[in-house]
């Protein structure tokens, strides 16, 4: 069989939504939690979008909020595959929100998930390869490369370490915490 490929733009997808009174926290901005949960339905679509498959979350990699949303904002979510494997794909999420009475537009969340295909039966399937023809498509594929070998050379780092609680007591010192 031969392999098929799609470019991001075939896949992509872009949620707006109003952020509503309901979706707001205790101090009256969204919800972390309700931003979380947009990111995980757009990332679902575009790597449905892309597999034609149905797909689940693997993992959620980087998730930074740099900007509070307001109730009243307009939210946009764009969602793009950066990174294909066999099974996986990993959808790069930017968040932004607009004051739809001033226009002014800010960037509230970036954001990287791995999601996997699989079929009827719940088994693992193969997804399409992706087609890169820009500059911003191999950047970030290219980014997406390294951002799993840092991943990956970390967990063994953590594995192979013997933790041994005295070796750090003196760097303990220096952050905010009673030692008994």
């Amino acid at each position: 069989m031969q392999t098929q490929y799609k470019t991001p733009e075939e896949s992509r997808v872009v949620l707006s939504m109003l952020m509503l009174p309901s979706h707001a926290n205790f101090s009256g901005k969204i919800h972390g939690g309700h931003v979380l949960s947009l990111i995980d339905q757009i990332a679902f679509a575009c790597a449905s979008k892309h597999s034609n498959n149905y797909c689940v979350t693997a993992s959620v990699d980087v998730v930074d909020f740099l900007a509070p949303i307001e109730v009243g904002e307009m939210v946009t979510l764009k969602a793009t595959v950066n990174y294909v494997g066999n099974t996986s794909m990993v959808i790069g999420i930017r968040v932004d929100a607009e004051d739809i009475k001033s226009g002014t537009k800010k960037h509230c969340n970036s954001s990287y998930v791995t999601m996997v295909a699989k079929d009827e039966k719940g088994n693992t399937v193969k997804v399409p390869g992706l087609k890169l023809s820009t500059e911003t498509h191999v950047r970030r594929f290219a980014r997406e490369i390294r951002r799993k070998g840092l991943k990956r050379e970390s967990a063994q780092v953590m594995k192979a370490t013997n933790f041994n609680a005295d070796e750090y007591v003196e760097q303990l010192k220096n952050h905010k915490v009673e030692l008994n």
